[in-house]
């Protein structure tokens, strides 16, 4: 199927969204200059979304090099879309992504999603407050792990990091008439929070719950994908910002890593046939149904999950 895909299929329509994400911009930030609620709101939400279309679904293509068959101009979108846009390390965030998660997929200590556990933070905390802090975060966990790379390789990292958090400030006071430093930034922190709580519910509701497995102990890639992944259904936003390859595909993502979000689609009946003829599972489940699930279960999912001694296959 890929094979017989044309260029368009294969990387034209995610760039399409990416390229189309960025001719908005000018309007997000002229709404902003508006004193009625109503487009200024808009701006607001243009912003967001275009936000958390170019540093979670361009990043994440950049980081499996989905957007293109040559691996220079991959290394070029990675650099623009998780340091530029996303404040955040290229190197640290291909390693924990694609060599580990990917590589581990629920091996427990590995792959098994633990960065996203905070045991320390209650259930509602951790699930509705702490999202809003991502946007901080973020930036300051890069420049901590800034500490394991060449010297060359930081400066270049908080080169890009500050220019693009920069570049940001910069337009809300120069374009969208922000009168104040501090109206600026909260308009950046509002903006680059949008849709942070469905970006952390989704890194954990698709992997955690499921069954995870020691390194030595591990089953077949096969099987340990389609036990150990689960889609959630299409939704129109987080489809636009976040991809298919996060949302409804993302079984398809895992044993495919290196396909666009578009052809994880497209191979999506294909993937779930074979699994339900070989019997394996195909796991699927609602957002709602997730979140209730980790909110009656939060103790157990995230806080007392056992260690490795004690937990070889389901948890």
């Amino acid at each position: 199927v890929v094979r017989s895909s044309s260029w368009w299929e294969r990387h034209g329509v995610d760039i399409c969204i990416l390229a189309l994400s960025f001719l908005l911009l000018p309007a997000g930030f002229l709404c902003l200059r508006s004193a009625h609620a109503a487009p200024f709101l808009g701006g607001i939400a243009i912003l967001g979304v275009v936000h958390h279309t170019l540093t979670v679904k361009g990043s994440h293509l950049a980081s499996h090099n989905a957007l293109t068959e040559s691996k220079a101009w991959g290394r070029v979108w990675a650099l623009f879309f998780i340091e530029l846009c996303s404040a955040f390390t290229a190197e640290q965030a291909t390693y924990n992504h694609v060599k580990l998660h990917h590589g581990y997929t629920n091996i427990i200590g590995l792959g098994d999603s633990s960065t996203w556990k905070l045991p320390f933070l209650n259930r509602y905390v951790y699930m509705f407050l702490a999202p809003l802090a991502v946007p901080v975060i973020t930036p300051l966990v890069a420049l901590d792990l800034l500490r394991s790379v060449k010297l060359k390789t930081a400066l270049r990292t908080v080169c890009f990091m500050f220019l693009g958090l920069y570049s940001h400030y910069w337009i809300l006071l120069h374009v969208s008439g922000f009168q104040s430093a501090w109206s600026a930034l909260l308009c950046m922190l509002v903006t680059r929070s949008l849709l942070a709580h469905p970006y952390i519910h989704v890194n954990i509701f698709q992997h955690i719950g499921l069954p995870m497995f020691a390194a030595d102990r591990k089953p077949t890639r096969i099987r340990l994908m389609s036990l150990g992944v689960l889609n959630l259904p299409r939704n129109a936003l987080l489809d636009w910002s976040f991809g298919h390859s996060l949302i409804s595909c993302h079984v398809e993502h895992h044993l495919f890593p290196s396909l666009s979000d578009n052809m994880c689609l497209k191979i999506k009946p294909i993937v779930s046939q074979y699994l339900r003829e070989k019997q394996l599972p195909y796991n699927e489940d609602s957002y709602m149904s997730r979140l209730r699930l980790f909110l009656q279960k939060y103790e157990e999912l995230m806080v007392h999950a056992p260690p490795i001694t004690e937990l070889v296959g389901i948890q």
